[in-house]
């Protein structure tokens, strides 16, 4: 028996792409885990190879659809960024996965050391969630989108 998705690309003319095998939740979890490891100020030394570890070499972080960056374009970002927030926290809070898809809700909290993404330093800290959907093949990443809430950030950062 067909199933209702090559039922319906027969109709209309269309071949159908054999579906990826589904990654378990652990293995998803291993594959992303080092990652949001890299993330954190606490490995900020280990952060490099963190994100080599759970990348392929030729891996995109893209927030948008044509606005991504290289590993290395990462990784020199999260340098900045655990040097702007030195307390950062990223926490995966939640793992999804459809195919060689996982979605990934997750935490940040920190306290940014001086002025953070025009928001003058205040001695506050934030905390945003950050929705990720990345494609892992052979156990790394080779394509991931993320979304944060940055302006909830400055919002809690600039509130009085």
């Amino acid at each position: 028996m067909k199933s209702v998705s090559a039922l319906f690309a027969a109709v209309i003319g269309v071949a159908t792409v054999p579906a990826q095998a589904e990654i378990s939740t652990e293995a998803a979890r291993a594959g992303v885990a080092p990652f949001y490891r890299a993330l954190n100020a606490e490995f900020a030394s280990e952060s490099a190879d963190l994100i080599r570890q759970a990348t392929a070499a030729d891996w995109v972080s893209c927030r948008g659809n044509a606005d991504c960056n290289t590993r290395d374009q990462v990784i020199a970002g999260i340098g900045q960024r655990l040097k702007s927030v030195p307390d950062l926290k990223w926490e995966i809070k939640e793992i999804a996965v459809s195919g060689d898809q996982v979605t990934v809700r997750g935490e940040a909290t920190g306290t940014p050391a001086g002025e953070f993404m025009g928001a003058p330093h205040s001695g506050k800290s934030f905390k945003l969630m950050s929705i990720d959907v990345h494609t892992l093949q052979g156990g790394k990443m080779v394509r991931s989108y993320h979304v944060e809430d940055w302006i909830g950030a400055v919002r809690q950062l600039t509130a009085k």
